[in-house]
């Protein structure tokens, strides 16, 4: 996978690109970068500003976030029900 540009650099190229002076393939060209990059970024560009719909950059962050911080919390409860288990039969047995 190639190295991630700096949101200035994609920030720029949207810019560029909705200037509309040249076509979008020859300044993905100019810039080193495929057209389906630029118009990728161009599209998440309008979800960020609202002007589509969709997940803004920082709404996918916080989406990864929580379903990390969700798949630790359903391994904390699994470990808990199964030591609660296993002390409910230790107390259960006869001595």
């Amino acid at each position: 996978m190639p190295a991630a540009h700096p949101e200035e650099f994609r920030r720029r190229a949207v810019e560029l690109a909705r200037l509309r002076e040249k076509p979008i393939a020859q300044i993905a060209k100019d810039l080193g970068i495929s057209e389906s990059c630029l118009r990728r970024w161009m599209g998440q560009a309008d979800v960020d500003d609202g002007h589509k719909e969709g997940l803004s950059r920082d709404e996918r962050a916080e989406l990864v976030r929580l379903r990390r911080e969700k798949r630790v919390l359903e391994m904390e409860v699994e470990i808990l029900k199964r030591a609660s288990a296993y002390f409910a039969r230790e107390n259960v047995l006869p001595k």
